[in-house]
């Protein structure tokens, strides 16, 4: 993928280690029993949720991030206690070889064991009981997964993808816009799940951000981004067609060059996209931004909502009203204000999508809470049986007015909902 040094360390060590290091950090807080609240009955037992792991865990990764995105939930698997499969995409074929043979150098091959497959032999492997499967990719192969679950009831986690909207206010700081919306769109060249998709503004911003985009790309990556050791390229040529494909949506106002031996596309924005355009019909995922002109904020609420779910929203406002409400009446896997991409380096935010751009939640924590099955555990002794006789028949008013005081939960105060 010509992968600038860079970013490679950043999201494929980097973030990786922070991943480990939370866990190792925090593992024995996260392991220990939860002890639960009781009723009157129930004071002198113990209540408690046990961190128990499913089993075996089939993780099935992605070639966009070939190493985070199956390393990071091996972690939280391991962490919680399971055997784990892992197959690696194929298509990312150096990666896919290395984690073969390196894997089992570290973990225990009884354990811990790595698939290479292509479709055939995935869709044979699926084909088998695990107890969790967790996958990353796209939502067609998300349905295929799940599907193939459903055979044996087996959870699964879907990290799946969507377009990702970015809206920009008339409030907005167009250079920071500018800035850190071509580092998310073409970081990695665009191929990241949650980059920014397409950019919702009104005609006046479209004409302000079109100069702050080219001279953010020019710093960037120079004059001529095919020269950059900066600039990704994509990653095999069946995707390198689809992406090209897309340009053919509104007009080139910046980029457009591609050299299909590279498997290069320049950095590219489309202006005055329409909503029927082929750029606006799947995820991009490549180095190419449309912009689509909206009224106001209002109607750009409305664009994002008449659409999937997506796994990220993002919003640029110097006004925190405006944040508030693309926030309030938008519904996405996550969200960040005023920049891209950064929500993910927290470990102590899930991430993960909703509807058609996802199930389940990971990163931190929640990786580890995602492989685990919270067993509910009540110990009881033996004696003090005299008690237990009031819930055994023979039944009376008096023994279900008694029943009712020892175990009713009380409403504390009123509810300002209702």
């Amino acid at each position: 993928m010509g992968k600038p040094s860079f970013e490679a360390y950043f999201t494929e060590i980097l973030l990786c280690k922070n991943e480990l290091n939370n866990t190792l950090n925090n593992l024995s807080h996260w392991m220990k029993d939860e002890h639960v609240d009781k009723n009157l009955v129930t004071q002198l037992d113990s209540a408690f949720i046990r961190k128990d792991p499913y089993g075996v865990v089939l993780i099935i990764a992605p070639w966009n991030y070939p190493i985070h995105l199956f390393l990071v939930p091996l972690i939280g698997a391991i962490a919680a206690g399971n055997c784990v499969v892992v197959k690696p995409s194929e298509i990312a074929k150096n990666t896919e070889r290395l984690v073969a043979e390196v894997l089992t150098c570290y973990l225990d091959s009884d354990c811990f064991a790595v698939v290479t497959a292509g479709v055939q032999e995935t869709t044979r492997l699926l084909e088998n009981k695990f107890d969790y499967i967790f996958f990353t990719g796209s939502p067609s192969v998300g349905r295929i997964v799940m599907t193939a679950a459903a055979k044996h009831l087996t959870p699964v986690t879907l990290e799946l993808g969507g377009k990702n909207p970015c809206y920009g206010s008339d409030t907005c700081d167009v250079q920071n816009v500018a800035r850190r919306v071509a580092w998310g769109r073409f970081f990695k060249a665009g191929q990241t799940c949650i980059a920014p998709d397409y950019i919702l503004c009104s005609v006046e911003m479209q004409d302000k951000l079109m100069p702050a985009l080219r001279e953010a790309i020019t710093e960037y990556f120079g004059p001529n981004p095919q020269e950059s050791p900066d600039f990704a390229r994509i990653v095999g040529d069946k995707q390198f067609r689809r992406v090209r494909a897309l340009l053919c949506s509104g007009r080139v106002a910046i980029g457009g060059q591609t050299d299909e031996k590279e498997r290069y596309i320049a950095p590219t924005v489309l202006a005055d996209v329409q909503p029927c355009d082929p750029a606006m019909q799947e995820e991009i995922f490549g180095p190419i931004l449309p912009i689509v002109v909206v009224a106001d904020m209002d109607e750009a609420i409305d664009f994002i909502n008449a659409r999937p779910r997506p796994l990220a929203v993002y919003a640029f406002s110097c006004d925190s009203k405006v944040v508030n409400q693309v926030l309030e009446k938008t519904s996405s896997g996550s969200f960040c204000s005023n920049d891209t991409l950064m929500q993910v380096t927290l470990t102590s935010l899930p991430f993960g999508g909703i509807g058609s751009s996802g199930l389940g939640k990971y990163h931190g924590k929640f990786t580890f809470d995602t492989f685990t099955h919270r067993r509910g555990c009540l110990q009881r002794g033996t004696g003090l049986e005299p008690i237990n006789t009031l819930r055994y028949p023979p039944y009376g008013p008096h023994k279900t007015g008694l029943v009712r005081a020892a175990t009713t939960i009380k409403r504390q105060g009123e509810c300002a909902l209702l």
